[in-house]
Parts: C-alpha cells; structure tokens; sequence
C-alpha cells in the first residue's frame, strides 16, 4: 500500500468533495494533515474524525486567496509537527459559466484567483519551508477541460486550471536541484457538489458519464488515492508531470 506514514501534508478545499476525501484518505495512512476550508464545523468534524486513524488532523480555516492563510498553514505544520513535507493545493471553483462576451471582469478575476493565483500563494510560502526540511511534494488539482477538451461558457475556469499545469513545470524546474517535485492531477469528472452544480439533472449527469470512456465519473477517494501516490515516495522520480486521471474522456469518441 501506498505509504504517507509520519509525512505532514497540507490540504486545501478539505470541508468537502476531492479535499476531504483526501484528508480522510491520508491520516489514514498515516500522515498527519493540516487541512484547510472555509467551513470551520466541516473541518472540525475532520479533526473528531482523525481519532480513529493511524494520523492526525489539524484544522485552519480561512480563504484561500488570503495570502496570510497560506502562512498560518505552513506555521501550523512546523508547529504542530516539526516539519512540511507535501501539499495537495487542492481548492478551486467553477466561476459562473458565461459566454466570453457575457463574461465579466470580475467573475474572471474571481475565478483566477481562486484557482490559480491561490497555487501561486501556497507555492511561494510551502516552498521555502520544504527546501529547509530538505524535500517535499506539491500536487495541484487540475482537470482535462482547457487540457484537452473544452466547454463553452468555461472560459475563466478552462485558462485557470490550464494555467496550473504551466505553473506546476515551471516550479518543478526551479525546485528539482532542492529536492521538491510538483505535479499536477487532470480530473475528469467527479461526484462532488461542484461537479453536480456543472450537471444538476439525471439527463444531464447521464451525458457527462458517457463522455468518459469508462461511462462513469469518479468518486472523490479515487482522485484522493492519485494525489496521495504522488505526494509518496513511490512517486519519487515524478515531476512536472500531469497525471490524467480522468476516465478515458480526453480519449473517448464512444
């Protein structure tokens, strides 16, 4: 079994959906958590959960595009266990899906800066500390839409998860020599509240599974189990890479 045993790993979005299943998913495997939401009663459910598990979980809630979230993140970590070691930049949101002539500067930027310019601040503050503690592992959450395939009316969302995968090689380069690998997951679709927001009906659940060649959407736990192979050790000579787990849909003409 894929191991995080002692590791300490940030993790964004951890109220609900992909980042919870992955809290959940790592301090059972024994790596203790500093999670992160806006939803403080969700993450404190997480923390009464985490008795049970071989790890621990810590909660700190905030918005993730404060930049002094970011810092009391990584702060929690060294304080509470000694080190920093990996970081699932989870967090993310669809923006208001608009026609490009309909689309306003304000939801861009809001949609920008919770999807990518957020990566940007958890970078610039995990990084320092993980080249101090001689190593770690950065997964960004990612998706096929605006990789390799678009939708109308997804313009902000496409060009902010696009722009991570920029991102993550650009980081990659720079911290290879200090021991720090950056990756990034292409989710397909996913049964979480927002992946039910891009498809509120039967029909239209339906059509986004047929998209996918296994003819499903994941479960949250399955892009948990990605992000936690990545952030081991058994993922040691990945880096700069974008792991497609995504069900056949890039592939898919079916």
């Amino acid at each position: 079994m894929t191991a995080l045993n002692g590791k300490v790993i940030i993790v964004s979005g951890a109220s609900s959906g992909i980042g919870n299943a992955a809290a959940h998913l790592f301090a059972k495997s024994g790596a203790n958590v500093i999670a992160t939401a806006r939803r403080q009663s969700q993450l404190e459910r997480l923390c009464l959960d985490s008795r049970e598990y071989r790890g621990s979980i810590v909660a700190v809630p905030g918005e993730i595009t404060d930049p002094s979230l970011h810092e009391s993140l990584v702060r929690a970590a060294v304080r509470e266990f000694g080190r920093l070691d990996g970081a699932f930049n989870n967090a993310g949101t669809l923006g208001s899906a608009a026609a490009i002539e309909e689309t306003s500067v304000e939801s861009w930027h809001e949609t920008i800066d919770t999807n990518l310019t957020s990566a940007l601040l958890a970078a610039k503050t995990q990084i320092p500390q993980m080249k101090t503690d001689g190593g770690g592992s950065i997964v960004f959450t990612g998706t096929f839409v605006g990789h390799t395939a678009a939708f109308p009316g997804m313009s902000a969302y496409a060009a902010s998860k696009a722009g991570l995968i920029g991102l993550a090689k650009v980081l990659a380069v720079e911290c290879a020599q200090s021991r720090i690998r950056v990756n990034v997951i292409a989710a397909g679709g996913v049964d979480t509240a927002m992946g039910r927001k891009s498809a509120p009906s039967p029909d239209a659940r339906s059509q986004v599974e047929s998209l996918h060649a296994l003819k499903r959407i994941a479960k949250p736990g399955e892009i948990a189990a990605s992000a936690r192979f990545l952030l081991s050790d058994d993922a040691s000579f990945i880096t700069g890479s974008t792991m497609m787990v995504e069900g056949g849909v890039s592939i898919n003409r079916t």
